[in-house]
């Protein structure tokens, strides 16, 4: 009996030591099915950590936290560093995502001499400039000749051909859009192969732009975080990023709020608080500029452009919870602000982010998770946001301010 008992225990060891070795040959196996996942998303290849080219650089950006907005707000005040892609703002992720759908379609072919043409205000001109580089396409962009000259000079230097023209109305032919289109529908006439094709990518009204983000930049928001969000804030130039995130983190995430940050002379903020499309600078004789009154490029409009118009039911209501207005000085005080006591170096559109941030966190008090977007830096805003004579020209603040209540209390 007790050698029967014995052999027993000697089977139950065996076991337990088999399945031991099968829990650990389980995990290893989860894990190098994990790392695969990981090196899928990035481009990279299996052990090695190379990505593919420099187009598998885009996306994957750190999810920050800033920190002296967090201390002040008792909030985790969170911005996605999408400058750190490698084109330098978050207009990658488009250039890459609607491209390559075009490639799908037929509609481009790499090294067939084939174009791609935008109008722009500049950096998804210099996203599309790199992806063209990188994938074997010509690019032409067009743009307002009011933004800072650095785009430009960024964009000869990724081999794009600029065409700078004098700002003017959506309506007006002569709008950078309208151009631009234009010239893609005449590229490649006169090529008897047929081969070379001009691609005219149409970033405010075409729906992949906020698919985009909808497949890459929400859900590695709501990875980063868990799902731990109370509220997202961004601005809206095409409308592509705010409706691409905020409707796929909406039905994921319980109790979401979702606030567009919107510049000073532009309409879209009335537009989510009031449902009509209007701004105080709007008044006649009282504008500047042709397009927005405000110094912030790339975001801001008076019309509702297709990806924007995601947001609105056919009843009118909005998916947004709100929306903040950040004035001009505001906008700089910010950029000065988070260059002295976080070290960061963000363009206009980024800062304006951070007011209506700042400004969501103050009304919803200590504990809740902000997250916004840094879109790009301030490298290619030197010649206007970033200087300091051409602020002071304009009446702005160009020092720090001392404290956080120096901004107004917008909600």
């Amino acid at each position: 009996m007790p050698d029967t008992a014995a052999a027993h225990a000697s089977v139950y060891v065996l076991a337990a030591a088999s399945l031991a070795a099968c829990y650990q040959l389980y995990r290893w196996r989860r894990q190098q099915q994990q790392q695969q996942e990981r090196e899928r998303e990035l481009g990279c290849t299996r052990s090695t950590g190379i990505v593919h080219g420099v187009t598998a650089l885009i996306g994957n950006t750190p999810l920050i936290r800033i920190n002296s907005l967090s201390d002040a707000t008792g909030c985790e005040v969170l911005g996605k560093a999408e400058f750190l892609n490698p084109g330098g703002s978050s207009k990658d992720r488009i250039a890459l995502y609607l491209v390559e759908r075009a490639e799908e379609r037929g509609e481009l072919q790499p090294h067939t001499q084939s174009c791609i043409f935008e109008g722009t205000s500049g950096s998804t001109g210099i996203s599309l400039a790199m992806v063209a580089r990188a994938k074997g396409y010509l690019c032409h962009i067009v743009m307002p000749s009011d933004q800072a000259i650095e785009k430009s000079q960024l964009l000869e230097r990724h081999g794009a051909t600029v065409e700078r023209v004098a700002p003017c109305s959506i309506v007006d032919a002569n709008n950078f859009v309208n151009i631009a289109r234009r010239r893609a529908q005449t590229y490649g006439q006169d090529d008897a192969t047929g081969r070379s094709r001009g691609y005219f990518v149409n970033q405010f009204e075409n729906p992949l732009n906020a698919e985009a983000h909808y497949r890459t930049t929400a859900p590695e928001i709501l990875r980063q975080t868990g799902g731990h969000i109370d509220a997202f804030v961004h601005g809206s130039g095409t409308g592509g990023t705010i409706a691409g995130v905020a409707r796929f983190l909406r039905p994921r995430v319980p109790r979401l709020q979702c606030f567009l940050a919107d510049p000073q002379g532009s309409g879209l903020a009335n537009k989510v608080n009031h449902g009509v499309m209007y701004s105080d600078t709007e008044r006649e004789g009282s504008r500047r500029r042709q397009q927005v009154d405000t110094l912030v490029e790339g975001v801001g409009l008076n019309r509702m452009t297709r990806n924007f118009a995601r947001l609105f039911a056919q009843d009118g209501s909005c998916a947004l919870d709100g929306a903040v207005s950040v004035s001009d000085a505001d906008a700089v005080r910010m950029s000065r602000w988070l260059m002295a006591n976080d070290g960061l170096f963000v363009g206009s559109s980024a800062a304006i982010n951070c007011v209506a941030a700042l400004s969501i966190a103050r009304k919803l008090g200590p504990g809740h998770t902000v997250v916004t977007i840094l879109a790009d830096s301030g490298q290619r805003h030197l010649t206007k946001f970033w200087n300091d004579q051409a602020m002071a020209g304009l009446g702005h603040p160009t020092d720090a301010p001392e404290s956080l209540d120096d901004f107004d209390q917008l909600i």
